[in-house]
C-alpha cells in the first residue's frame, strides 16, 4: 500500500526528512515499520518513546507488570499517577499523546514459548529490553527461527551492553554464543540486585531505538556479531566480536 505524507506529517518529521539519508522515502519506511519491544522498563520506555517520536507506524509492547514506585527513577514514560497501573497500558496512553498515528499493541503477558510464537512473527524488528536471561534466550531463539533483526540491551550499575543480530544473514552469532550459562550472568543485568543509574537506562534504550531506525532505513553500520560495552562512569567504550570475544576498539 502506497503511503502519502500529509502536510502535518511533513512538518512533524521535518528535522528527519531534511537528512539526506532519510528524506521522504525514508520517512515512509519508518511509518511502514513494525517494531516489537519486550519489556517496558528502563530500556523499553525510552526505546518506545523515541521510536514513536520518529513516526514508527506500529509498535508492540510486552510486559506483565504494574508500575512500582522504584521504577519511576529510570522508566521515563511513568510518573506517580501511574503507580499500580499496567505498564503497557500506562505506556500506551503516554505514547499516543506523543504521536496519535502510531498504532500501539499492548501485551500484558510474560513472554513464553507458546505466546511468543504468534507475537514475534508479526513484527519486522525486535527490541529485547528484558531483565532476565530466560527471556533473552527465548527472544533470541524466536528471532533466529523467524530470521528477525534483533537489538538486545542490558544494564547494571553504570554499564550498558548492546547487541544486534541480523538473522537474515548467514553465520550470524547469537546471544547464546556470548552468555554460555544464564545462572552465571543473571545478576549482571538485574538492577534490583546490582542497582543502576537512571541515565544509563535512558542512554542504552535510546541506543537500541537508534539501531532499529538505522536498520529500517538501511543506513550506517550495525553491531551484527559484536557487543558494544559502555562504561558510562569512566566514559570507556569497547566493541567486542562475539565469536572470539576480541576487542576491536
Amino acid at each position: 500500500m502506497s503511503i502519502k505524507l500529509n502536510k502535518s506529517q511533513i512538518e512533524r518529521f521535518s528535522r528527519q526528512i531534511v537528512l539526506k539519508d532519510i528524506g521522504i522515502l525514508g520517512q515512509k519506511k519508518i511509518i511502514k515499520a513494525k517494531v516489537l519491544i519486550v519489556g517496558m522498563g528502563g530500556l523499553g520506555c525510552p526505546a518506545a518513546e523515541f521510536l514513536t517520536r520518529a513516526g514508527v507506524g506500529s509498535i508492540g509492547i510486552i510486559d506483565p507488570d504494574n508500575v512500582d514506585l522504584s521504577n519511576i527513577h529510570r522508566q521515563s514514560l511513568f510518573d506517580s499517577e501511574d503507580l499500580k497501573k499496567s505498564k503497557v497500558l500506562a505506556a500506551k496512553k503516554k505514547l499516543k499523546k506523543i504521536n496519535s498515528k502510531t498504532n500501539i499493541n499492548c501485551y500484558k503477558i510474560k513472554l513464553n514459548k507458546k505466546n511468543g510464537l504468534n507475537i514475534i512473527k508479526k513484527y519486522d524488528f525486535i527490541i529485547d529490553c528484558s531483565d532476565n536471561f530466560e527471556t533473552k534466550f527465548l527472544i533470541n531463539d524466536f528471532c533466529k527461527k523467524f530470521k528477525k533483526f534483533l537489538v538486545t540491551g542490558a544494564i547494571s550499575k553504570f554499564d550498558g551492553h548492546i547487541f544486534t543480530f541480523d538473522f537474515k544473514k548467514k553465520e550470524t552469532p547469537c546471544i547464546r554464543n556470548f552468555f554460555q550459562g544464564e545462572e552465571v550472568f543473571e545478576n549482571t543485568i538485574n538492577c534490583e540486585y546490582e542497582g543502576v543509574l537512571g541515565t544509563v537506562a535512558g542512554i542504552v534504550g535510546i541506543f537500541q531505538a537508534n539501531e532499529i531506525l538505522k536498520k529500517i532505513l538501511s543506513i550506517g553500520k550495525d553491531l551484527n556479531g559484536y557487543i558494544l560495552i559502555l562504561d558510562l562512569l569512566n566514559l570507556k567504550f569497547r566493541k567486542v566480536k562475539l565469536n572470539n570475544f576480541k576487542d576491536v576498539i
